[in-house]
């Protein structure tokens, strides 16, 4: 009788795979915050195609601080969210991928502020605004799901 080969399956998300995903959607963020810092310190307001309110939110007294874009402030965000996952894949140490998911609560956060404050305050939507809200959500998603996996792993 053949004894069957009872190793544990590959889990389907890896920290590789987890790691991978933080560096895309980090670069998705930081492309798109970065795009709009651009386009505030030339004095352009981009192009708004599937919502109408770019203009309004990008010209209220919230879209800056002290005459710096917020913009500018999630870039930052984005930017320290691929350092971790660059440091993660370059050392092959999960600390670096824990503290990005430690760290995504931040984006989630910010994100929550300023999707209420176009909403509730200036009562328009800007489309790059709604873009960095999914990117920050869904880093803030796979932070939850690599924390959760580290907590199982040390179960």
């Amino acid at each position: 009788m053949e004894i069957l080969n009872q190793t544990s399956p590959r889990p389907l998300v890896t920290k590789k795979t987890i790691g991978a995903f933080f560096l895309i959607f980090s670069l998705l963020g930081f492309l798109d915050a970065t795009y709009l810092t651009v386009q505030h310190y030339q004095g352009v307001i981009p192009p708004c195609t599937v919502v109408n309110g770019c203009e309004k939110v990008l010209t209220s007294s919230y879209s800056t601080i002290a005459n710096v874009p917020v913009a500018l402030g999630g870039a930052v965000y984005y930017l320290a969210m691929i350092v971790l996952s660059l440091l993660y894949f370059d050392t092959k140490n999960h600390h670096w991928l824990k503290r990005a998911a430690h760290f995504s609560i931040i984006g989630l956060l910010a994100s929550a502020y300023f999707i209420s404050l176009q909403l509730f305050v200036i009562h328009a939507l800007c489309l790059y605004c709604l873009g960095s809200a999914i990117t920050s959500t869904v880093l803030f998603i796979l932070g939850r799901m690599e924390l959760r996996k580290m907590r199982l792993a040390s179960s």
